[in-house]
């Protein structure tokens, strides 16, 4: 599967499948991790449109993992803040590598940009798979969504 993933910056067609991406993988990907409440408080902080994600790639440099012509990963970065804006993989493919590639890829961007320290605030289903890719457990933090509050990390890694 992995030699048919293409790696490029976002275009506006992908929109509406970043929307889907983000939505699957936090209802899926994340219930290992977070409650029902907390995912669905989640999905509710960025709506399930294109438009929506197409005007997030105007403040965000997105990049994207494709198979087939569909994104089904993708990377936002904040190179003015050094950040990693967001991270998601369809949860079908996660585990194989292509959050990896993609944050290779944002680390090399974010290298052009001038970025010396990457910062990311990982939800707990990333955070320890970061630390296993050389990024330094920053501590602990959360972030409340419509009355939820969730757990994440705070990590970063020298570029």
């Amino acid at each position: 599967m992995t030699e048919r993933i293409v790696y490029r910056e976002a275009t506006p067609r992908d929109a509406a499948d970043q929307a889907e991406v983000f939505h699957h993988a936090v209802m899926q990907g994340a219930a290992g991790y977070y409650t029902l409440a907390q995912r669905e408080a989640w999905t509710m902080a960025l709506p399930r449109d294109a438009e929506a994600w197409a005007a997030r790639q105007v403040l965000y440099p997105t990049l994207v993992a494709v198979c087939d012509g569909r994104c089904v990963g993708f990377c936002e970065l904040d190179p003015g803040e050094g950040r990693i804006e967001t991270l998601y993989v369809w949860p079908s493919l996660a585990g194989r590598g292509m959050g990896g590639r993609l944050l290779e890829h944002a680390e090399e961007e974010m290298r052009q940009r001038g970025v010396a320290c990457m910062r990311i605030e990982a939800s707990l289903v990333l955070a320890d798979a970061l630390v296993r890719r050389d990024w330094r457990h920053e501590g602990e933090d959360w972030v409340e969504r419509a009355g939820e509050r969730m757990p994440r990390v705070r990590l970063s890694k020298a570029l």
